[in-house]
């Protein structure tokens, strides 16, 4: 990157050239995949592009580059253990009332971003939220299950209500 903050090419191709094959080896040790440890190498070299980093600069090339694709690997898991677990429900329901593949993948990318939000939220409210509306139990249920006030409950709700109203709003 030169003062101007760019990264240069001559930079960006040398960390590529030393740490690609590298990468996607770990990658596919990781997964027992090639095609999906390609995939995931390129995201990382993406990644490393859209950063704002003097690729010159980055003494542990090879640390900093599993750093960011084992953030992508966490990912890869737990998009593949949403989507099964979705195909595990879809598989309980009659054949008839299977979605088309668009529709699949329309309900596995709102999970994905539901299972976000989720994870955004402080531990308490999650687990108010989702044992509301998964478990069904009532807010005097839920404080007795947290441990704390029916009021606290409510509160809790009206996060979890707000945040999926943002994502809503940004739907």
């Amino acid at each position: 990157m030169n003062s101007e903050g760019i990264v240069r090419p001559n930079d960006l191709q040398r960390l590529y050239a030393d740490h690609h094959g590298w990468l996607q080896g770990w990658l596919r040790h990781q997964l027992g995949c090639a095609h999906n440890a390609a995939d995931l190498a390129q995201d990382t070299f993406l990644r490393v592009l859209a950063r704002d980093h003097d690729v010159a600069t980055i003494r542990e090339p090879r640390a900093y580059l599993h750093t960011i694709a084992k953030s992508l690997l966490v990912n890869h898991w737990r998009r593949r253990q949403i989507e099964q677990a979705y195909l595990d429900a879809l598989a309980l329901q009659p054949e008839t009332l299977a979605p088309s593949p668009e529709t699949r993948a329309l309900i596995v990318e709102t999970l994905l971003q539901v299972d976000a939000l989720l994870a955004r939220l402080p531990e308490k409210v999650r687990r108010a939220f989702l044992l509301s509306q998964l478990h069904g139990l009532t807010y005097v249920q839920i404080a007795g299950e947290l441990g704390v006030s029916e009021r606290m409950v409510k509160k809790y709700m009206a996060q979890a209500m707000l945040q999926c109203l943002t994502l809503m709003d940004d739907a």
